[in-house]
C-alpha cells in the first residue's frame, strides 16, 4: 500500500456511529468498515442496525448493532461499555443523531420542543464524547466527528429552533478541540445542506420547493449521504492529523448563495 493510501486506512481503529442505521450515519459507517475500522452502529432500533451490520459484514467488514436512544444516559454508557467489551477501545466517534421535530416561527416554539431538541442534538453528543473520552486516553488517540448543519451558520425561516442546537453543536466542536487536542484528541464538524435522507423529506418530497431550492445552489442540485462519506473518512483517518477544530461543508455551495 502506497503512502497515500495508507493514510486514510483505518485498520485497528474502533468506530462508534449514532443515527447510522439508515442516511448519513449507515453511509459513513460503510465507508469506514471499506477502510479497515471495526464500527458500532447503533441506533434506536436493534433489528434496523443489526441489518446495517450485518450488511457490512457481507461485504467483507467487522460491525456490531447496538441498539441505543441518545436521550438516555444509561443507553449511552451501555454502547460505550459494550463496545469496549467487543473491540478493547474506542478511537473514533461520529456523532451523527439528530431531531427536528418542529417547522414554526421561534416566538410559537414550545420550551418542551425546545428542550428535546437541546437534548438530542447537543446535550447528548456532549455526553457521549465524554464517555469515550477516557478509552480515546488511553489510546493515545481520538477523532471526533459531529455531524452538525449549514442550518448552524445560516438559518433559515422556520428551522430555527433546530438551528440554534446545530450552532451549539459547531461550538461544542470548536470547545472540544481546543481543550482535548494536548491529548492527541481531535474534533470537526461537517455541516452538509440538503442531504436525501427522512430528516429532509419534507423538502425533497416537494417536487416545487425541490427544484425553488436547487436553482440556487451552484452545484443546481441536492446531494445524497454517500457523498458525505469521503469527508468523514479523512477527518476519522491520519489523513487529518493536523486537522481539529475545523467546520466543513458539504453543501453543493449553498453557503455561497
Amino acid at each position: 500500500m502506497s503512502n497515500k493510501q495508507s493514510t486514510f486506512d483505518l485498520s485497528g481503529k474502533v468506530a462508534i456511529l449514532t443515527g447510522a442505521s439508515k442516511g448519513i450515519g449507515a453511509s459513513i459507517a460503510k465507508a469506514f468498515a471499506a477502510h479497515g475500522a471495526a464500527v458500532v452502529v447503533s441506533s434506536r432500533s436493534q433489528e434496523a442496525v443489526d441489518a446495517v451490520a450485518q450488511e457490512i459484514k457481507e461485504a467483507g467488514g467487522v460491525a456490531t448493532g447496538i441498539e441505543c436512544h441518545v436521550g438516555y444516559r444509561d443507553q449511552l454508557e451501555n454502547l460505550v461499555t459494550a463496545t469496549k467489551e467487543a473491540y478493547g477501545g474506542i478511537d473514533i466517534l461520529v456523532n451523527n443523531a439528530a431531531i427536528n421535530p418542529v417547522f414554526g416561527k421561534l416566538s410559537e416554539s414550545d420550551e418542551a420542543v425546545y428542550d428535546k431538541i437541546m437534548n438530542i442534538n447537543v446535550k447528548a453528543c456532549l455526553s457521549l464524547s465524554n464517555l469515550c473520552y477516557p478509552s480515546m486516553i488511553e489510546r493515545g488517540r481520538g477523532s471526533i466527528i459531529n455531524i452538525a448543519s449549514v442550518e448552524g451558520l445560516k438559518p433559515s425561516f422556520g428551522l430555527g429552533l433546530y438551528s440554534i442546537s446545530k450552532a451549539a453543536l459547531i461550538m461544542l466542536t470548536k470547545s472540544q478541540a481546543k481543550e482535548w487536542g494536548r491529548k492527541n484528541i481531535r474534533s470537526n464538524a461537517i455541516c452538509p445542506g440538503l442531504i436525501q435522507t427522512k430528516l429532509s423529506e419534507a423538502i425533497w418530497k416537494n417536487e416545487q420547493v425541490l427544484q425553488n431550492f436547487e436553482a440556487q445552489l451552484p452545484l443546481q442540485r441536492m446531494g445524497n449521504a454517500d457523498e458525505l462519506a469521503g469527508l468523514a473518512l479523512y477527518l476519522a483517518s491520519d489523513a487529518s492529523s493536523y486537522t481539529s477544530g475545523g467546520v466543513f461543508t458539504a453543501d453543493g455551495g449553498y453557503m455561497l448563495a
